[in-house]
């Protein structure tokens, strides 16, 4: 996720947008050269139709912009969900449970945190089995092996222990099904997370938009024939570089979960969950919150 705190470099911005930028460049001096050399049969291009396509454009990017906020905006609040879900289910546990059945809790809270991890990397297409976090026995990850989503198999994991506490009779049978409605929330807020990552924002909308922004520059290139090119290209390629940074920012919001600076920071909320479930197991040790390198947190 990007940050305030430090400046965005002119360098990621422009690493953005230089391969439209280059085209653009090279189509502004194809039409200058043309416009000059035809100048005599060309029409004149009135300023009211580069006008009006730009208007056109601002609305269709104001419109995208919108569209991939929200679907930002909904990842960040899932992963606020599970933020709070995971509290409450360690907090469940040490409220249901006596002090006879500690390990089962540091046992179980500990695999929340690997939840957490595992369910990030997952959504950025990551093996989850690559980060050691340390808050697996080895049985559990043997199980995990064998298995495709890591996150579901370790919600399977919690779901079992829940139920051999309750069939040793540590649970009644309210505690035991405030518990499952807890961790039904948390595979509620993960399958609602899985749909935002395979869910494809249209991609006939981008190609429809890139053809309408060179399609504007080509038509002002050709009203402002008169404008010498050491003047008319440096206004196209600011004016298509502004146009192609909006749309490179809503193309990147779109897909929260694609490991890029602007994405919603998933192991930077994982590790704030495991520092607050190890303080609330009365831990002595926990790791320091993630602090951001450069401008952006992942």
């Amino acid at each position: 996720m990007l940050i305030k705190t430090r400046g965005i470099p002119f360098r990621y911005m422009f690493k953005k947008v230089r391969l439209e930028v280059g085209l653009v460049f090279i189509i502004g001096l194809a039409f200058n050269a043309f416009t000059h050399l035809l100048s005599e049969r060309l029409p004149e291009m009135p300023l009211g139709v580069p006008a009006f396509l730009g208007t056109a454009i601002s609305i269709l990017l104001s419109f995208k912009m919108s569209q991939s906020y929200e679907r930002w905006w909904e990842a960040r609040k899932i992963w606020g969900s599970i933020v709070n879900d995971s509290r409450t289910l360690v907090v469940q546990l040490q409220s249901y449970l006596g002090a006879e059945h500690q390990a089962v809790i540091t046992e179980m809270g500990h695999r929340q945190i690997a939840w957490c991890y595992a369910l990030g990397d997952s959504l950025r297409g990551l093996n989850p089995l690559t980060r050691n976090t340390g808050c697996l026995r080895q049985e559990d990850i043997d199980q995990l092996v064998h298995h495709q989503n890591k996150a579901l198999a370790i919600i399977q994991q919690q779901a079992l222990s829940i139920k051999k506490l309750a069939e040793a009779g540590a649970l009644d049978v309210f505690c035991r099904v405030q518990l499952d409605k807890t961790l039904v929330r948390l595979v509620d807020s993960m399958g609602r997370a899985e749909r935002i990552n395979t869910t494809v924002f249209p991609v006939t909308y981008r190609l429809f938009l890139h053809a309408a922004i060179y399609l504007f520059l080509i038509t002002l290139s050709i009203a402002i024939q008169d404008v010498h090119a050491v003047f008319e290209i440096p206004l196209l390629v600011l004016i298509s570089a502004l146009f192609f940074l909006a749309d490179k920012t809503a193309y990147n919001l779109q897909d929260p979960f694609r490991n890029r600076p602007s994405d919603i920071p998933v192991t930077t909320i994982a590790r704030t969950i495991e520092i607050n479930i190890r303080q609330l197991l009365g831990e002595e040790r926990w790791p320091e919150p993630a602090k951001p390198k450069t401008f952006f947190i992942l």
